[in-house]
């Protein structure tokens, strides 16, 4: 069953959905004419004002700090080790690559999740692809296929799958019992994710900071302390990309295919851009400037901060700790915590331990919250939203008590078919996108502080929102 389920998931990832990722990256970079390179500057100051909300909303900042918390995951940590391994240094390479074009594909999503929000039961912003699914492109089938998928795959496989990965770390580092670690867990998880979408987004407003903050410092006191190495390894970096020369002096030689598939794949996994996870907190928020593609701009950056410069917080300790040898066999997270252990000592490894814990735990309290917001596109009985936090709760213990293979492999293929439908929606919505692009760029271009206004192209949207209210 688990080889079965493996296999279909690496032909639909591998073969089909990084082809159409990439496509949809580019071609929204190309429409957006470099949008991301040319107004890199604009993401930070629109953030600079993203701290503003109404009182039943969030602000774009903690919009912004709970997809960062769904984003930034074990995948920062294990998974970038993992395309080293099996790709070679020059996976990060196409891992910067990918978030570069996939800030394109998360500025069209994102946009598109605030010009088709709705009210929730209290009054607070809903949406996301299952939104502009019913309501931008009369496909209410469509909407109903990704909500099943995304609660599938982010309410309940990954967080059993964060869970697992938190019970190993504790176990590894602490000698602490999985079934003690699973009990706490659900008990943590539940106090935060029954308080609501508000609850979920003060905490990764707390959390999400401190935790990439304090992995960033420990990362530059790395560079800082190997000056002298860091052109050496980004030179090995693109040379290993173009597959120009082979890795660790000889020792296992990585061709451009294994370079460009491996960090292509990691890095996908890891940003998430155009799977259609991250407009869902996206439309949750209250925008400034109250336009549409502000929270395009605050989204773009997301991926910059997961990608760029997260994961490139991993690369630098692998790479620059000496420890990295791929013909040792040694991968994942273990070779992280070994790279940080050569440079700080043993408390490395602890430290890696908790940070396993905070990246993996605001993961599964943001999971729920995306998979919350599509249980309700399918029906606003509280008692279904009741048993559904009461089962999210029951797969993270299961998680840390379990070995998940198959969960593992369901989870990617849930991830996959929503990915598909999400990327065909804002394709075929993407006309709309544009629009409101081209619309905050000419105000902003003017000096002016844009304000969004639904007639004429932007008919058809939900009333209430921005046609009555302007934001």
């Amino acid at each position: 069953m688990t080889e079965a389920v493996q296999a279909l998931s690496d032909f639909i990832y591998g073969r089909i959905l990084i082809v159409v990722l990439l496509g949809a990256g580019v071609y929204f970079t190309f429409r957006l004419r470099f949008l991301q390179l040319r107004h890199f500057g604009v993401m930070f100051r629109v953030l600079a004002g993203s701290r503003k909300a109404g009182r039943e909303h969030i602000s774009s900042f903690q919009a912004l700090a709970t997809s960062l918390a769904a984003r930034v995951g074990t995948g920062n940590l294990a998974g970038v080790a993992i395309a080293i391994t099996m790709g070679g240094p020059g996976a990060v390479f196409w891992m910067w690559m990918v978030a570069l074009v996939g800030m394109a594909t998360t500025f069209i999503e994102s946009t598109l999740a605030q010009l088709y929000k709705v009210r929730g039961p209290k009054r607070e912003y809903r949406g996301g692809p299952a939104y502009y699914m019913e309501l931008g492109l009369g496909r209410r089938w469509m909407g109903v296929g990704f909500a099943l998928a995304l609660m599938t795959a982010f309410g309940l496989f990954f967080n059993s799958v964060q869970a697992n990965t938190i019970a190993a770390a504790f176990r590894e580092s602490f000698s602490a019992p999985a079934a003690w670690t699973g009990v706490g867990l659900a008990l943590l998880a539940g106090a935060v994710i029954f308080g609501g979408l508000k609850a979920v987004a003060r905490f990764a407003e707390v959390v999400v900071p401190i935790m990439a903050a304090g992995y960033l410092v420990l990362a530059l006191y790395v560079v800082f302390t190997h000056l002298d190495r860091v052109p050496g390894v980004l030179l090995l970096i693109l040379e290993s990309a173009f597959g120009l020369r082979e890795a660790a002096a000889g020792a296992v030689g990585y061709s451009i295919q294994q370079a460009m598939i491996n960090g292509v794949r990691r890095g996908l996994f890891s940003n998430e851009a155009g799977m259609g996870s991250a407009p869902n907190a996206a439309a949750s928020a209250d925008p400034q400037p109250p336009h549409p593609a502000s929270q395009g701009y605050v989204q773009m950056l997301g991926v910059f901060v997961d990608t760029l410069v997260i994961c490139t917080c991993t690369a630098s300790i692998i790479l620059l700790s000496g420890v990295y040898d791929p013909a040792s066999g040694t991968t994942g997270i273990e070779l992280t915590q070994q790279a940080l252990s050569a440079e700080v000592g043993q408390w490395g490894g602890l430290f890696v331990a908790a940070a396993v814990f905070l990246f993996a735990f605001t993961s599964i309290v943001a999971n729920y919250s995306y998979a919350e917001s599509n249980l309700l596109f399918l029906s606003r009985n509280p008692k279904l939203l009741q048993g559904f936090g009461t089962a999210v709760l029951g797969l993270v213990l299961f998680g840390a008590l379990a070995e998940l293979p198959l969960v593992w492999a369901l989870a990617d293929v849930a991830m996959s078919l929503m990915a598909l439908l999400n990327l065909a929606a804002i394709l075929g919505l993407s006309r709309i996108a544009l629009a409101a692009a081209r619309d905050f760029e000419r105000q902003w271009g003017r000096g002016l502080k844009p304000q969004f206004r639904a007639e004429g192209r932007f008919a058809g949207l939900p009333p209430g929102i921005w046609n009555a209210e302007g934001g």
